[in-house]
């Protein structure tokens, strides 16, 4: 009677798992465990890890309506797992591949004590495979997504017909964490296909303009079920693909976009493979040694939503609320601190980190890199954001701001994203007095444009006057 283990790590779900469907295939006794590794706890954020938790909670009464049962452990993996083989004699440790330099240097070293099987699931390909033809990494998207939707689509769901988890019942394991449910983000995996199907149904035909509008629910808001792997990879490329087909010639834009968008994530997972040191550093070396202001009043401002700027203040209060914030918000905001108050992009990227429920350290920084223009296949330096007109394109009614920054909610349509421009009577009639009520803007934007214009072109001529024979 052979026994294996299923190592869970990003891939809290039954569905569509190549790990769990290995090991059922290959073994009469499974044993599903999670282990709380003190490092990843410790470097997640409180809203993950709830998120975390309250995932594991469902995946346990899933587990257990299939005959199996949770174990969960605490300590080192390589220690945690060898004790567990020895308890259990199993023979085979089963897991899904993780990208991020810390995963492969814990898994790197695992491997080189026990008998480990990666599956690829955190992704639809594998890192390697999606290479140019020399063997190096594409560095740029477009090339990127076409070499990936040349390779195979993702083969047929698993059949859960006569599907079982059979876990001994003597093997002990720590209680269960009683997680604080998020209101915003039931955690599971019957939600994350609940919430794939509603957008597959309602908004992804519409999804390549109706992502960018913060006042409406135009996106999928399925993040934070890929970064905990509740909702595969795999599953959602094989549903877009499939609605893509579907839907009348004319119609396909926006679930073409919508795979585009996974392919995105799939993209940064293969940067930070090929290039771990974007962990700590931009990409483009001619952009690592930008002067940056110190100027902790600024970024106390723009972290707490205190800028002045409503769509700013807006988007960062919603990430404070939610620990999610509207893709288009992300790069708005994103911009506001590297181009207007030429803050280092990091200081952004650490402090997403402490709050998305959906925060992976490949898309964040990515995304960062990105809007910094600083990146892999980034948006020029150059382009740069301006905070009105973005906000009077995607929250033209001002309903979003009004949401979030609710001393702004009586003033005039006009004034809404521009409240600066209010004279004394119009301050009094809105209950809104500036300086007061809400704060003035904390920097003028054109004057700012030509600030970090000036930065990022004085560290770029710098570089290649360092590196010119």
């Amino acid at each position: 009677m052979k026994t294996v283990i299923w190592w869970i790590r990003r891939d809290l779900r039954v569905n569509d798992n190549p790990a769990l469907k290995a090991a059922v295939q290959n073994a009469d006794f499974v044993i599903p465990v999670f282990n709380r590794d003190a490092r990843l706890m410790r470097l997640n954020a409180p809203n993950r890890i709830a998120f975390l938790e309250a995932g594991l909670r469902d995946l346990d009464a899933r587990i257990q309506q299939l005959g199996g049962k949770l174990i969960i452990r605490n300590g080192n993996p390589d220690q945690v797992l060898d004790r567990l083989i020895q308890e259990t004699g199993a023979e085979v440790i089963y897991a899904e591949e993780d990208y991020s330099p810390y995963a492969r240097k814990r898994d790197d070293l695992v491997s080189s004590r026990l008998p480990v099987r990666f599956m690829v699931g955190l992704t639809v390909h594998h890192p390697r495979a999606v290479v140019k033809g020399d063997g190096f990494p594409y560095t740029v998207f477009t090339p990127f997504s076409k070499a990936w939707k040349a390779l195979p689509s993702p083969g047929k769901e698993q059949s859960e017909e006569g599907f079982r988890i059979n876990t001994p019942s003597d093997i002990p394991s720590e209680p269960l964490p009683q997680a604080l449910e998020s209101k915003y983000f039931p955690a599971g995996e019957a939600e994350a296909y609940r919430r794939l199907e509603w957008f597959l149904e309602q908004k992804v035909a519409h999804y390549q303009d109706g992502r960018n509008f913060l006042n409406e629910e135009g996106t999928s808001s399925l993040s934070p079920y890929f970064r905990f792997g509740m909702l595969s990879a795999n599953t959602a490329v094989r549903a877009v693909r499939a609605k893509i087909q579907a839907l009348p010639a004319g119609m396909q834009k926006g679930a073409e976009t919508w795979l585009n968008e996974l392919i995105w994530r799939e993209f940064y997972q293969s940067i930070l493979y090929h290039f771990p040191q974007v962990r700590d550093e931009a990409f483009n070396p001619a952009y690592q040694n930008i002067a940056w202001r110190d100027a902790p009043a600024d970024l106390e401002a723009w972290k707490n939503g205190l800028t002045g700027y409503p769509i700013v203040d807006a988007s960062m209060r919603q990430l404070l609320e939610m620990g999610w914030m509207h893709n288009r918000g992300r790069m708005i905001v994103a911009s506001f601190l590297v181009k207007d108050l030429l803050v280092n992009w990091q200081e952004g990227e650490r402090w997403f980190m402490r709050h998305l429920i959906d925060g992976d350290l490949a898309a964040n920084n990515g995304g960062w890199q990105w809007t910094a223009g600083v990146g892999t296949d980034a948006a020029p330096y150059f382009r740069i954001f301006n905070p009105v007109l973005q906000a009077k394109k995607f929250d033209p009614r001002g309903e979003f701001v009004r949401r979030w920054v609710p001393e702004l909610r009586n003033v005039k349509d006009g004034f809404i994203h521009e409240p600066w421009l209010m004279d004394a009577a119009d301050q009094s009639a809105s209950g809104c007095r500036l300086g007061e009520d809400y704060p003035a803007p904390i920097v003028d934007h054109s004057e700012a444009r030509q600030r970090t214009l000036a930065a990022f072109q004085a560290a770029k001529l710098f570089w290649q006057a360092d590196h010119t024979e």
